[in-house]
């Protein structure tokens, strides 16, 4: 037998043997034959470093340092789910879904495991990278430590399609997570506070050696990608578990929001016997026809919907309530509590959102209050416990003046939050407005964090975003923490952000209730900024989606000197403005006014092809029928009653081939 084949065939057994003991829980051989084997490969491989493979067993315990994790794009967003804790909530969820699809609809109801979100792309059977989910549009590169988690294939098994991405949970297994802690106690080191935090830190740790001893799991669930062979996603988990990925059996296909209840009732008692943390179900639309004719919001997929489990709750007692001022002048009150654990972290602070939420549960110092975490997140009060109150209890009076600035708060008319006004005065709103236009989803200027920010506005050197682009490495080197390299990577990363396109800028100087998806729609519209801050508020209006309050909140915006010497500086400094030449070359109003549907299967471009040339043609996509459709555009498969709505309605179908000559 040649080396070459000694070699592979040590290989492909020894990925077996991973499969059978880290995916299927079936070791065949003990572990001191695994090692043997495996310490026979490593020997080969050194003595014949032409055959190397950096999808080797040998590999997977680590060695590359990754000083700093490369920024990807996802190829296809990774969205976050809308909630419901009831089933009402899962009944009109289902009511909605019927509205937009024909015919029966099965659901597949999988856990949801408190982990770390990845997607691994894999191409021609190997693993190519890794990606964190970032804020869902681009993560950080973490292949070098996702390759020690023996859980996840590096090659394939069995067919698979030629190019794809997985989508899962990096978690920490209870038992693996309670050694880790016997041991760094044994050590005199601090215990580690819950498994999700503790596996979610691991993804970023420079050193994958470090990586490689965590006894971390992956668990798929989600395929994407073109020509996967799957019509569902109940065969979607199926082919996974084919390609070698552990996929948890605890996936059910039901036919009912009923039979949803029954899986959700039965899991809320049994979790607590998983090897692993969840906090609830996640229940998807099965027919992957229907998925994608159901689609997306702005923010999560319409076809999907996550359960979450009860949340816990526990008593602890309110020391003080401090006051904290967001980058719009927004104030919000903030429970001071005693230390106290819950759902696996410690909880010391709680919002309390607004006066009126202070009013309506009547809440004060010392009083012994009810805590919970929305959401398993985000930590509330949400009762007080009046048994144990104090007998010389003071109401609370909320605050006049800012904490920060003491300038007088005012409160809108209809709006529950107060506001300081001192827009250009005072610095946590500087601070906060510079964060935003910094973050990932804007400007995402490298080199450049958040307590840097501040740092910056406290010593004077920035009073706005425009003034990041006046900065000079000499200026910043004195900053605490600040390295030659640091500072250099500061400054280049502020110049690089001046290519970030227009709609990113837009959401990035942080218009009130100007968010990414509103920032788009405007950017479109106006195509500059320079029209943008011409409209009136009626003129506002009558882009699509854009209400009232937006339209006033943007002419008051623009009705400020210093937002509009701000603007100007942006522009001197290079900053995109406009929407680029080449973007305006593939748009016309071709469209303009009309309101299409699509619904179906396409043969020669994609429903997600169609949807953008619609809208790049200036035309506006429905996901449902009405009187203010249109046209249908009607491929293969599309349902009898949409056919049957359109024809009570006067909805003209297009063909495919129709809707392609319209652009010619």
């Amino acid at each position: 037998m040649s080396v070459k084949k000694q070699i592979q065939d040590l290989r492909d057994e020894l990925r077996e043997h991973n499969y059978n003991y880290y995916v299927l829980d079936n070791a065949i051989i003990n572990d001191y034959e695994f090692d043997v084997k495996l310490k026979t490969l490593q020997e080969l491989e050194e003595k014949h470093p032409e055959y190397f493979d950096e999808n080797s067993p040998t590999l997977r315990v680590g060695g590359a340092v990754t000083k700093n994790f490369n920024t990807v794009v996802h190829a296809q967003r990774m969205y976050s789910l809308d909630n419901s804790y009831s089933l009402e909530d899962l009944k009109d969820w289902e009511t909605r879904i019927k509205k937009l699809i024909d015919g029966e609809v099965e659901y597949v109801c999988e856990l949801k495991y408190d982990g770390a979100s990845i997607s691994l792309t894999y191409e021609n059977g190997k693993l190519l990278r890794a990606v964190t989910r970032g804020d869902g549009v681009q993560g950080d590169e973490v292949t070098a430590n996702i390759k020690t988690i023996k859980s996840v294939p590096l090659q394939l098994k069995g067919e698979y399609p030629l190019k794809f991405d997985i989508r899962g949970e990096i978690v920490l297994p209870i038992d693996g997570f309670n050694k880790m802690n016997e041991e760094r106690l044994a050590n005199g080191e601090e215990a580690y506070r819950n498994p999700r935090n503790t596996a979610s830190g691991s993804l970023k740790l420079q050193d994958s050696s470090e990586v490689a001893k965590r006894p971390l799991e992956c668990l798929l669930y989600n395929l994407t990608g073109n020509n996967l062979g799957v019509n569902s996603q109940f065969e979607s988990l199926e082919l996974a578990r084919k390609m070698g990925f552990k996929v948890p059996k605890a996936a059910k296909l039901v036919n009912s929001i009923d039979a949803v209840f029954e899986f959700v009732n039965y899991w809320d008692k049994a979790r607590h016997d998983l090897p692993y943390e969840t906090d609830g179900v996640v229940i998807k639309v099965n027919n992957l026809f229907h998925q994608d004719e159901l689609g997306f919001t702005s923010k999560a997929p319409r076809w999907a919907m996550a359960y979450k489990f009860k949340a816990e709750q526990v008593s602890t007692k309110l020391n003080t309530i401090s006051y904290q001022v967001g980058r719009t002048g927004a104030i919000t009150p903030v429970a001071n509590l005693e230390p106290v654990e819950l759902a696996g972290t410690t909880v010391k602070r709680a919002s309390l959102h607004n006066a009126d939420q202070i009013e309506k549960l009547d809440i004060r110092i010392n009083d012994t209050v009810f805590v919970e975490k929305g959401g398993e997140i985000i930590p509330k009060i949400i009762a007080v416990n009046l048994s144990q109150r104090p007998l010389d209890s003071q109401k609370t009076e909320y605050i006049k003046h800012c904490p920060e600035c003491e300038t007088a708060l005012v409160r809108i008319e209809g709006e529950a939050k107060h506001y300081c006004p001192n827009y250009n005065g005072c610095n946590p709103q500087i601070v906060g407005r510079v964060q935003h236009y910094i973050s990932r989803k804007a400007m995402d200027i490298e080199g450049l964090g958040g307590e840097t920010v501040s740092l910056l506005v406290d010593s004077g050197l920035v009073s706005n975003y425009a003034d990041l682009y006046r900065l000079t490495k000499d200026q910043v080197m004195p900053l605490e923490r600040m390295a030659e390299k640091s500072a250099e990577n500061l400054i280049a990363g502020v110049e690089a952000s001046k290519k970030i396109a227009f709609e990113r800028v837009l959401f990035a100087v942080g218009i009130r209730f100007v968010g990414e998806t509103v920032a788009k729609k405007l950017a479109k519209h106006y195509k500059n900024i320079n029209a943008l801050m011409m409209a009136s508020a009626e003129d506002l209006e009558k882009v699509d989606e854009i209400g009232v309050r937006i339209a006033e909140s943007v002419v008051d915006f623009f009705s400020s000197e210093e937002n509009i010497e701000t603007i100007k500086r942006l522009k001197e400094f290079g900053v995109q403005l406009e929407i680029s030449a080449e973007k305006l070359a593939n748009q016309t109003d071709k469209l303009k006014g009309q309101v299409f549907v699509v619904s179906g299967v396409f043969e020669k471009v994609s429903r997600t092809e169609l949807k953008k040339m619609i809208e790049d043609n200036g035309g506006k996509v429905s996901s449902s029928i009405s009187a203010k459709t249109s046209f249908v555009i009607a491929g293969d498969k599309m349902g009898p009653s949409k056919k049957e709505k359109a024809d009570k309605l006067g909805v003209s179908l297009l063909s495919e081939d129709d809707f392609l000559d319209i652009l010619k």
